[in-house]
């Protein structure tokens, strides 16, 4: 059990290390966001802005303009919610080399209830020209987003998750940015799951085993979306579920559903938060009364 923050943390650290001009900035949440790590061994290359997450976009482009690869680090809720305008203006419309880290996606801001619980960023992100969108599914697969952005020239999001949960790859499993991946091949449904429904979604496939053949594939790149992955699969199984922690207005589900209107109408199922706001609780407890658990995926396959 290891939290993606943890990865994330590490890849940035790792990522400063390979490039010298990767910089961080943060908006008082440094430990939240793991951030600190880079701080740690870089101190001249991390600025943190206090609480003013507009502004931090707003360096953060200038930065990228002057040759850097900053790193935005703050909670999913706060960037790129609080500072949208300013990623689309300021980042994405001039297409400049900034990469957006949302920490605490979904419900794992658990305790802090509703206001700090992003559960509609995937949405808000994947409508902007210009910005890739991600959502890796574990600690490692976390660390190779963040190694593979710094990488590449262009604004990216990536959201991530504050919770130990269970790992699904490994440090030597293949793994390219736009390319989905197919963990466990099969012929009745097709389950296509990121960030920690990738594990729940691969528990229920084994469970249902001996009744249904489920083929589960982690969509980590969420836009650009891996639409020869998604229909060769769909072709082969001729039924869909979606899972995301995110409303399912606008996130992986609308994505895959844009993908099979245009190109494969299926019969599909979409599991995710239904429209609504969370509350403060527990992580699995919440998890749990918004339709994200194993028996909502195993209901959602079986009624497909």
């Amino acid at each position: 059990m290891k939290s993606m923050r943890d990865g994330f943390g590490e890849g940035l650290r790792e990522a400063g290390k390979r490039n010298k001009n990767v910089v961080v900035l943060t908006a008082d949440l440094a430990e939240s966001s793991r951030a600190n790590l880079f701080a740690e061994e870089f101190p001249d290359r991390f600025f943190d802005l206090g609480i003013a997450e507009q502004n931090m976009m707003g360096v953060a482009a200038g930065m990228a303009l002057s040759g850097k690869i900053p790193f935005v680090c703050s909670y999913a809720v706060f960037s790129p919610g609080r500072n949208w305008e300013q990623l689309r203006v300021s980042v994405c419309l001039t297409d400049v080399n900034v990469k957006i880290a949302g920490a605490h996606a979904g419900f794992s801001a658990n305790a802090d209830g509703a206001t700090h619980q992003a559960l509609e960023d995937m949405a808000i992100t994947r409508a902007l020209p210009n910005l890739m969108v991600l959502a890796p599914c574990d600690y490692e697969q976390t660390k190779k987003v963040v190694l593979a952005s710094a990488q590449i020239n262009g604004p990216v999001y990536i959201r991530y998750h504050k919770q130990k949960l269970p790992q699904v790859t490994t440090a030597d499993a293949p793994f390219e940015l736009g390319k989905a991946q197919v963990l466990k091949e099969g012929k009745d449904v097709s389950v296509f799951a990121c960030g920690p429904m990738v594990y729940r979604s691969l528990m229920v496939a084994e469970k249902l085993e001996s009744k249904v053949s489920v083929e589960v594939v982690n969509i980590h790149t969420i836009k650009p979306i891996d639409k020869e992955v998604v229909i060769r699969s769909v072709k082969k199984t001729g039924k869909v579920v979606t899972c995301e922690e995110h409303q399912i207005t606008g996130g992986l589900g609308s994505a895959v559903a844009e993908v099979l209107g245009e190109s494969c109408p299926t019969p599909m199922k979409r599991v995710g938060v239904k429209d609504v706001f969370g509350e403060s609780g527990e992580y699995e407890e919440l998890v749990e009364k918004y339709g994200l658990g194993e028996k909502d995926i195993e209901e959602a396959i079986l009624k497909v």
